[in-house]
């Protein structure tokens, strides 16, 4: 059992997001947590485009259902989607295996900060390799596959034969490509030559697996 369409979305620029754009090569501590970062202006006016794409698309090809991650920012690209593609409503399921990678220790630092305060650690995830290493008290990419694949697994029954829109994250996102590719978990380094996700990006799977596009910003014509 599997959906005849997957389309994966990744939230619209958030806070958090700009302030790590924001803050470049300088070490930054964001204070809010995943559960209060919102979407920016910016954020919202691709969510809306994504509306507008999904109102163009054919009826055989607009989506059915919505998995969404738990957190606000992927909520409201949705909820702001919805809006702007002005469809009735469909059915949702928020699912906390659709949440962003957790980052532990690392949490509200960018890379600069992390360098600065754990540099033990950063050497260790050098070491280790992306995919592998879990800082103390968050996940790996190789965590978050679990899930989304447990995720893919749950999702097969009440969405067989149907579309269904994903509105998650970056790591979220790799990891469909990673589980829908069949690819064995041994490889999955390879899936980070993809990244990063872009905001507001939209991939498509086909049949249970075949790729149709990825990361693709296309509709994001302002």
């Amino acid at each position: 059992m599997a959906p005849a369409r997957i389309m994966a979305v990744r939230h619209g620029e958030s806070e958090a997001n700009l302030a790590y754009q924001e803050a470049g090569p300088r070490p930054l501590v964001y204070g809010p947590g995943d559960d209060e970062v919102r979407l920016t202006g910016l954020g919202r006016a691709q969510a809306a485009a994504l509306g507008r794409l999904l109102a163009a698309l054919p009826a055989g090809e607009a989506p059915e259902l919505v998995w969404c991650s738990p957190y606000p920012r992927a909520l409201d690209t949705w909820e702001i989607a919805r809006d702007s593609w002005g469809a009735g409503p469909l059915p949702v399921t928020v699912d906390d295996r659709l949440r962003d990678q957790e980052p532990g220790l690392f949490a509200h630092l960018n890379l600069a900060a992390v360098r600065e305060r754990h540099p033990a650690e950063l050497a260790r995830r050098e070491a280790e390799g992306v995919p592998a290493f879990r800082p103390p008290g968050g996940e790996s990419l190789a965590d978050v596959v679990v899930r989304v694949r447990a995720c893919l697994d749950d999702l097969g029954r009440p969405a067989d034969g149907r579309r269904v829109l994903i509105v998650a994250h970056d790591a979220v996102v790799l990891a469909l490509r990673h589980v829908l590719g069949g690819r064995p978990d041994a490889e999955l380094a390879a899936v980070l030559e993809f990244g990063p996700v872009l905001n507001a990006s939209v991939s498509v799977w086909r049949d249970g697996g075949r790729l149709v596009r990825f990361n693709d910003v296309g509709h994001l014509t302002f």
